[in-house]
């Protein structure tokens, strides 16, 4: 006899109390981990729906007081259905158990004080409104100045934007009121449905829109492969137009990073108050409010970053991920899922179609287009017309040493910030840190250590060690560099704060504003400073990645990249993708608008071909050296690789545990490399190891997931990972 472990009420305060019912013989060949049933519940057995989300032949109950479940319904699958489906999935892919998989499925039921839907609308004419807000930027009256910005483009904005994203308080709304050039309107009363879209196409995004229209039935994805500054946005906004037209629903991924209110008004002002909006500050009951607005159809688009992606929409019609390349949109807590795949298969379930977006695509989604698997889309020329490419210089740091130049900046970057400074132009300045130190380097040749049997970059530990995290390698720091026998080897380790006061100190004329993940951690951290530098209120805005994403100043005409080759010695495969990524889209701030724009990468690997395709924004010529590379040493996406991290308390007991996990994918006929210490050791004393699995196909290290998932240890834990 079998018995089934349910849940009947599909909330997460819910997921963790499940009823145990008896599966009757007739239903045996039924039901599964994540049917659907209907139970008695209760004294009164009250038929309820419920899902299953464990079976076992132990029942926890004595059988004669186990109730046996009802019935499997044969009916059209739910909204709820569909996302216990999604969720089922995503465990038997992924790995961890079905109540993780539902908990990031489902929102967190929360009662939540229902909110006024408003709008602030603006009701004087353009240009006394423009006026008003020069008038607000000549005294300083920031706040002011904020509020009326957008409205000198377009009439409305939602009040909860307003004092939510742009941090605008009460009082200052209230002003401009009592002046009569604002007013306060309810949403429900007006239900305002935005001005429709504002522009007109170019011949490049039209064809690419009419594309998926036409295409959507044949169930590809399309890679919508657009320079920076194409226009991609807008051929976004226009399928959604006819998407809408047809009475479906929307979702819209953009990296968190770029969640900014310009982002959110151009949909606003497209669509009105058809479109809701998710974010990672966002509380609990105020996510469910938002959900329960998609499921009972008062918006029909919903945007933010890959939580948005569960969005319950009845009638689902497209998912576009823009910035497609981006890592935030792979999860990093269980169910370790990636966004792609995950949007594929809910698209699949509901016909809709999938749009990847991005200036630098991966490089699994540009192998997919070349093997036929994806439809690709080309966006060639900026969308602004007179906007051209920035002009891009390549300075080996090298070189500026034995010319005696040791300071941050290279003459070539000291010169053009001088004369960008005395044009009134901006400039951005980025290091790129993304949480990686210690790569080890020789200043004089560019040499960086890696290991020698998987080409992969050492990584300096505390001990003085160097060691490779992919095979276990060890060996120790040399004293002189093994290539030409320079002293000058050590580890990178300067910082912005340490760039921001160096600038100050050079250029004391300019002013300077510094972001990153110290001045960003309060609320509104990030839009204050972009909001800041996009009104002119500095001149150099110095920064991580933070500040290369999605960003268009018109007046910024120079980026300078410093210790632009970093993020190559990061122990991953991919590192040299992570480095054109974030190359690419650094170059592609500057000269957006009509002034021209230049691009200094300074680098001690000058030869590189992620730097060089980098500063020529030539993505294709990258992708045939990476991809060449790949099928080389039988790297992801040429083949398929899963990542077993395993934790414990004790060391010894975790070795030991790894030993047998690795003998085991052996036994099933996988490339295995490992196991070897995590890039971290141990976090918050608990001692991590992981082992690399390769095989030919994604079915085959599922197949060795599967099994290694059977295996249980005492005081071990293990996770599971692929790497696309």
């Amino acid at each position: 006899m079998l018995y089934a472990d349910v849940i009947i009420d599909i909330s997460v305060a819910s997921l963790d109390r499940t009823f145990q019912y008896r599966i009757p013989p007739e239903l045996t060949g039924k039901v599964r981990i994540g049917s659907p049933v209907r139970i008695p519940f209760g004294r009164g057995n009250a038929s309820r729906k419920g899902y299953i989300v464990g079976i076992s032949e132990t029942p926890k109950f004595p059988p004669e007081r186990t109730k046996d479940i009802a019935e499997v319904p044969e009916r059209e699958l739910t909204i709820e259905d569909r996302m216990v489906e999604l969720a089922y999935w995503m465990r038997e892919q992924y790995g961890g158990t079905l109540y993780e998989a539902l908990r990031t499925v489902i929102p967190v039921r929360e009662k939540v004080q229902k909110k006024p839907k408003r709008i602030i609308a603006r009701t004087a004419p353009e240009d006394v409104i423009e006026e008003a807000y020069r008038t607000a930027v000549s005294k300083k009256h920031k706040a002011k100045a904020r509020l009326l910005e957008p409205f000198c483009s377009q009439e409305f904005i939602p009040y909860e934007v307003a004092v939510g994203k742009m941090s605008i308080t009460k009082p200052t709304i209230d002003y401009f009121v009592g002046e009569g050039i604002l007013e306060v309107v309810d949403r429900t009363a007006s239900g305002f449905g935005g001005d429709g879209l504002p522009f007109a196409l170019n011949e490049e995004q039209q064809v690419a829109a009419d594309t998926i229209l036409k295409r959507r039935s044949e169930g590809k994805p399309f890679l919508l492969f657009g320079i920076t500054g194409s226009g991609k946005t807008e051929v976004y906004l226009k399928v959604i137009e006819q998407i809408l037209a047809e009475g479906k629903q929307a979702i819209v991924l953009i990296p968190e990073i770029a969640l900014t209110y310009q982002t959110l008004l151009r949909f606003f002002r497209c669509f009105g108050d058809r479109v809701g909006y998710v974010h990672s500050k966002m509380a609990a009951g105020d996510r469910f409010q938002m959900s329960e607005k998609a499921r009972t159809g008062e918006i029909s688009v919903m945007i933010g970053p890959r939580s948005a992606l569960f969005t319950p929409f009845p009638n689902l019609g497209l998912i576009v991920i823009d910035e497609e390349q981006e890592l935030s949109y792979h999860s990093e807590t269980t169910p370790k899922y990636y966004s792609d795949e995950v949007a594929k298969k809910r698209a699949e379930g509901c016909g809709a179609a999938v749009v990847f977006g991005s200036a630098t695509p991966s490089v699994k989604s540009y192998y997919m287009s070349e093997s036929g698997k994806y439809v690709l889309l080309h966006l060639t020329k900026r969308a602004k017309e007179g906007a051209e490419l920035p002009k891009a210089d390549i300075v080996d740091m090298r070189e500026e040493l034995n010319a005696g130049n040791r300071s941050i900046l290279s003459r070539t970057l000291r010169k053009a910030l001088t004369e960008c400074l005395s044009r009134k132009e901006q400039a951005m300045l980025f290091l790129n840190r993304r949480g990686y130190s210690g790569t080890v380097s020789c200043r004089s040749c560019g040499e960086v250590l890696k290991c020698p049997h998987c080409d992969i970059s050492l990584t300096l530990h505390k001990s003085g060690n160097l060691q490779c995290h992919y095979c276990g390698h060890t060996t120790k720091l040399p004293n002189v560099c093994p290539a030409c026998g320079s002293k000058y080897i050590s580890a990178f380790g300067t910082g912005t704060q340490k760039i921001e006061e160096y600038i100050k100190k050079e250029f004391p004329e300019a002013r300077v504003m510094r972001m990153d993940a110290d001045t960003t951690k309060g609320k509104d951290g990030y839009d204050t400073i972009l909001s800041a530098f996009s009104e002119g209120k500095a001149d150099i805005l110095v920064g991580t990645q933070m500040i290369v994403k999605g960003h268009d100043f018109g007046k910024v005409t120079l980026m300078g990249v410093l210790l632009a080759d970093m993020s190559l010695g990061v122990s991953e495969y991919s590192a040299a993708e992570r480095t054109f990524h974030l190359l690419a889209q650094a170059a592609g701030r500057a000269g957006r608008d009509r002034l021209p724009g230049r691009v200094v990468i300074q680098t001690y690997r000058p030869d590189h071909y992620a730097l060089l395709c980098a500063a020529a924004q030539d993505y294709p010529e990258f992708y045939k050296q990476e991809i060449t590379y790949r099928r080389m040493l039988g790297y992801p996406p040429c083949t398929s690789m899963l990542k077993v991290l395993g934790l414990s308390k004790d060391e010894g007991v975790l070795s030991e545990a790894m030993k047998e996990l690795a003998a085991a994918a052996q036994a099933e006929g996988v490339t295995v490399l490992g196991p070897a210490p995590d890039y971290v050791r141990y976090v918050q004393d608990t001692f991590r190891m992981v082992l690399y699995c390769k095989a030919a196909s994604r079915d085959k290290v599922k197949q060795v997931k599967d099994r290694l998932e059977r295996l249980s240890f005492e005081n071990v834990s293990v996770q599971f990972e692929f790497s696309e």
